[in-house]
C-alpha cells in the first residue's frame, strides 16, 4: 500500500510515513513521485488505525491550559500598562482643577510616567532573566496596582507626579516581561498567532484609552481612573502566581548575572533620548535644552555599545544585530511606532479642534484604530505564522503608508467623518497586519536565553519611536500650520500625516531591503 504523500506547505522537515493497517516487518513505503530522497524507513509499529494511510498527526492547534494563562494574563498586564498611558490626557482638564495644577504640573504628569517606562524597560528585562520572569512580573503587576492607588488619593499636583513616576517603574517591569512569557509559552510556529491577540489587546487599549478616560471621568472623577487598576492589577498578579510556571534561560544554574554599568549606560541613554525628543516636541528642535540632551543621549548610547564589545557578560548581546531580520524588525517597529503614535496624537487634536468634537467624541471617533486590530489580530499572526514575517511586513507597512497619505490628502475643516474613518481603518489594517509579524521577528528569532533581553529591547525601541514620531510630526505641524484657526490646524495635521506616511514608508522599504541571514543559515529556520 501507498501512503499519503501530502504534507502541510509550512513543513520543512522530511514526511514520516505510518502504516495504515496492522502490519509489521520491515515494511518499506514509498515517496510522492516528485521525491528525490528514495525510499523512508516506517516508525514503529502503533496501535490500528483506520485503513487509509495518513501522515502523523500535526501539531494541535489547540492551546494548552498554561498557554491559555499566559496569553490571558500577559495580554491584562500590557492592557493596563498602554491604558493608563493614554486615559490619563483625558483627564488633565478635571486633574487642572481638582489640584490645583500648573500647566507644567499636568505635562509632567504624562511625562513621568513616559521616561520612567522607557528608562527602565532594559533593566527589567535583565532582572527577569536573573530572578525569573513570572516574580518579576508579579512585582510589576503589584508596584503597578500600588502606585495607581498612589496617584488616586494624591492631594496635589506634585504628588501626583511622584506617583506617576512610581507607577512608569512598574509598566516598565510589566511590559517586557509580558511579552517574554507568552514567547516562552509558545512555540516559534504558534507565536506570530499569540503576538497577534496579544498586539490586538495592546492596540484596543491604545484607542479605548481616550474613551474610558472620558467616561469614567465624566461620569465619577479623575481618580476613578487609578481605582480601576487596582483590583485588576492584584487579582492578575495572584493568577500568575497560581496559574503560569517560572521559566529561566539565563545562564547555568537559570540565573544572567547583571551587567551594572550596561544598566546605568543604556538607562542614561534612553532618558537622554527620551527627554531631549519631548523637549523638542513642545519647544522646537533649536531648543538647547533639547540639543544637550539628545547629544548626551548619543554620546551615552555610544558609551554603552562600545561597552557591550567588551564586557564578559554583555546586557545586550551585540551578536544578535547580525541576523539581518533581528536588525531589520528592531528598525522597523521604530518607524512604525513613530508613525502610528503621531497619527493617534494629531488626529485626537484635528478631531477636536478642526471638527469641532469634544474629548469623548473625538476617542469614540478614533475608534477605527482599536476596531480593526482587535478583530484582524488574531488571524494576521496566525498568517504571519504561515507565509513568514517578512511578506507580512511589507504588506502591512505598505497599507498603514497608503493610509497616513490619504489622510493627508483628505485633512480639511468639516471632512466627512466616513472618509477620515476609512482612512484610518486602512492604516489600522497595516499595523494590524506589520506588528505581529515585527514582534516575531526580533524576539521570536532569538535564542530562550535571549528572550527577555529581546523583549526588553523590543519594547524600548518602542517607546522611544513613539516619542521620536510625537516630536518629528510636531515640527512639522508648526511649520505647516498651528492652532489659530480650524483652517491653520488642518494644516498642520496635514504636515504632520505627511511626516508620518514618510516614516512608515521607511519602514516598508527597510523590510523590503532585508534578507534574512544569521539564524536561517544556522537553524534552517526560514519564517523570513
Amino acid at each position: 500500500m501507498v501512503a499519503s504523500s501530502h504534507r502541510p506547505a509550512s513543513s520543512n522537515l522530511p514526511v514520516v510515513l505510518t502504516p495504515a493497517t496492522r502490519e509489521t516487518g520491515r515494511a518499506r513505503f514509498r515517496r510522492s513521485r516528485g521525491s528525490t530522497r528514495g525510499r523512508v524507513t516506517p516508525t514503529a509499529p502503533r496501535r490500528p488505525m483506520s485503513s487509509r494511510s495518513t501522515l502523523t498527526a500535526p501539531p494541535s492547534n489547540r492551546l494548552t491550559t498554561d498557554q491559555r494563562w499566559t496569553l490571558a494574563l500577559a495580554s491584562t498586564g500590557s492592557f493596563l500598562v498602554i491604558l493608563d498611558l493614554f486615559a490619563v490626557s483625558t483627564a488633565l482638564p478635571a486633574l487642572r482643577v481638582a489640584l490645583h495644577a500648573s500647566i507644567s504640573t499636568l505635562d509632567w504628569t504624562i511625562n513621568a510616567y513616559t521616561l520612567t517606562f522607557a528608562v527602565l524597560l532594559m533593566t527589567a528585562a535583565a532582572l527577569g532573566d536573573r530572578w525569573g520572569r513570572r516574580p518579576v512580573y508579579v512585582s510589576g503587576l503589584l508596584l503597578f496596582a500600588a502606585a495607581s492607588a498612589a496617584c488616586a488619593l494624591a492631594p496635589d499636583g506634585v504628588t501626583l507626579v511622584v506617583a506617576r513616576t512610581v507607577q512608569g517603574i512598574g509598566a516598565a517591569v510589566t511590559m517586557p516581561m509580558a511579552l517574554a512569557l507568552i514567547n516562552t509559552a509558545f512555540p516559534a510556529d504558534r507565536r506570530g498567532w499569540a503576538m497577534g491577540v496579544f498586539g490586538a489587546v495592546t492596540g484596543l487599549a491604545t484607542v479605548l484609552g481616550p474613551v474610558l478616560g472620558g467616561v469614567i471621568t465624566q461620569l465619577l472623577s479623575w481618580s476613578a481612573i487609578f481605582w480601576l487598576n487596582v483590583p485588576v492589577g492584584v487579582a492578575a498578579a495572584a493568577a500568575v502566581l497560581l496559574r503560569i510556571r517560572d521559566v529561566r534561560d539565563g545562564a547555568p544554574g537559570g540565573q544572567r548575572a547583571l551587567d551594572p554599568l550596561g544598566l546605568g549606560l543604556s538607562g542614561l541613554s534612553v532618558l537622554a533620548l527620551v527627554w531631549g525628543v519631548v523637549r523638542a516636541a513642545g519647544e522646537g528642535w533649536g531648543d538647547l535644552g533639547a540639543v544637550w540632551a539628545l547629544v548626551l543621549g548619543g554620546a551615552a548610547l555610544a558609551a554603552f555599545l562600545a561597552w557591550q564589545r567588551r564586557a564578559a557578560r554583555p546586557m545586550v548581546p551585540l551578536r544578535l544585530f547580525t541576523d539581518r531580520a533581528f536588525a531589520s524588525g528592531i528598525a522597523g517597529i521604530f518607524l512604525q511606532s513613530a508613525s502610528l503614535t503621531a497619527v493617534v496624537f494629531f488626529t485626537a487634536q484635528f478631531l477636536q479642534d478642526a471638527q469641532g468634537d469634544g474629548p469623548l467624541a473625538a476617542g469614540l471617533h478614533l475608534l477605527p484604530l482599536g476596531l480593526v486590530p482587535l478583530a484582524l489580530g488574531p488571524w494576521s499572526g496566525g498568517c504571519t505564522d504561515r507565509v513568514g514575517t517578512r511578506p507580512m511586513i511589507v504588506s502591512g507597512m505598505t497599507l498603514q503608508t497608503a493610509g497616513m497619505v490619504v489622510l493627508a490628502v483628505c485633512s480639511r475643516p468639516g471632512l466627512w467623518y466616513p472618509a477620515l474613518a476609512a482612512s484610518m481603518a486602512v492604516g489600522a489594517v497595516g499595523f494590524t497586519l506589520a506588528v505581529p509579524a515585527l514582534t516575531k521577528s526580533v524576539v521570536g528569532s532569538v535564542e530562550p536565553a535571549d528572550i527577555g533581553t529581546a523583549s526588553g529591547l523590543f519594547t524600548t525601541v518602542r517607546q522611544v519611536g513613539g516619542a521620536f514620531g510625537v516630536a518629528a510630526a510636531s515640527a512639522a505641524f508648526t511649520a505647516a500650520g498651528g492652532y489659530t484657526t480650524a483652517q491653520a490646524v488642518a494644516a498642520g495635521y496635514r504636515g504632520a500625516m505627511v511626516v508620518a506616511a514618510a516614516l512608515a514608508g521607511l519602514g516598508m522599504v527597510t523590510a523590503v531591503l532585508s534578507r534574512r541571514r544569521g539564524l536561517a543559515a544556522r537553524t534552517g529556520f526560514t519564517a523570513w
